[in-house]
């Protein structure tokens, strides 16, 4: 069955027992369907990788044009992905209680207007990574959203409980989309922090869908808080935030970053670990909760650190 034809669940069958408010906030426009299509609030933690990494790059603060360009061309990529997985996703998002109030779900937007609008702007994000960055910028934009629309979201995520592990690959190529638009090539560095963001989102993602697991089983989707008990998820964030930890560490010497960086590494690492251990003691979704809180938190400050230390070693 193709894209467009999957047929629509209706929207008030959300899962017994989860709580109401959970639920998002309907959009009253077309044109706000439109931004919800796009998931903007993913695509902001997503370029809060972006611009640190280009500044290692740079070794120092890129012009702001091509700043500018990268963050355009990124945002509109991850954008154009996230509507073609909500035209896919629609009949499981209307089982669940935090998605039923898509635009898709609530027929506020067609599953043909929405797929018409995300390869616009996969489009245009192609054409403004290329023309104002480089070709290798704009073909690493466009190969994340195509990993993340066959091999996430129509293969892996109704199928695997690794959905979200081998998935999340596309949510690292941002480093390597800001690493190439200022060097047109990649290297270690970049290499390592996609490792990193590789590692940094099964943790991530696993304490939000610990919340959302009856939901997730009750729409079908065999994300790991559902299948197996918290017990064995919560020893799994911990094997992934130790790597995620061991590998942050190993970016200081190859990209030649000094203290701040690494301290900062091993500071939030530390925390990161001691967030799932705590967790693993005290299983509970609010606790949960407070790890996915921690782990965005995480990437923020240790990104930022790593911009600052180039800033401080460059004199800047």
């Amino acid at each position: 069955m193709s894209v467009g034809s999957r047929p629509l669940v209706p929207s008030r069958l959300s899962p017994g027992g989860v709580a109401a408010h959970g639920a998002r906030k309907e959009p009253k426009s077309v044109l706000g369907g439109y931004i919800v299509l796009m998931k903007l609030r993913v695509v902001e933690l997503l370029l809060i990788t972006t611009v640190p990494t280009m500044v290692l790059a740079e070794q120092g603060w890129p012009s702001w044009g091509l700043v500018a360009i990268t963050l355009i061309g990124g945002t509109l990529a991850a954008g154009g992905a996230n509507a073609i997985n909500m035209v896919i996703d629609r009949d499981i998002d209307a089982l669940m209680d935090r998605t039923k109030t898509r635009p898709l779900v609530t027929g506020l937007i067609t599953p043909r207007a929405a797929m018409i609008f995300a390869l616009a702007l996969e489009a245009l994000a192609f054409a403004i990574l290329w023309v104002g960055a480089n070709l290798l910028a704009a073909c690493l934009a466009l190969a994340a959203t195509l990993f993340y629309v066959f091999v996430y979201s129509l293969w892996l995520k109704r199928t695997s409980r690794q959905n979200i592990v081998i998935g999340g690959a596309a949510g690292a190529v941002p480093v390597l989309v800001g690493w190439a638009a200022v060097q047109n090539s990649l290297a270690w560095e970049p290499f390592i922090l996609f490792i990193a963001i590789f590692l940094w989102t099964p943790p991530h993602f696993w304490a939000l869908a610990i919340r959302h697991a009856d939901e997730y089983k009750a729409a079908g989707v065999p994300m790991m808080p559902s299948v197996v008990s918290m017990k064995q998820t919560v020893r799994q964030m911990f094997v992934y935030t130790v790597l995620l930890t061991a590998t942050t560490l190993v970016l200081g010497p190859v990209a030649n970053l000094g203290l701040t960086y690494m301290i900062s590494a091993v500071v939030l690492g530390l925390g990161f670990i001691a967030s799932t251990i705590d967790l693993g003691r005290n299983p509970s979704a609010s606790r949960a909760m407070r790890v996915f809180g921690f782990s965005i938190t995480y990437v923020t400050v240790l990104f930022t650190a790593m911009a600052v230390d180039v800033f401080i070693k460059n004199g800047i």
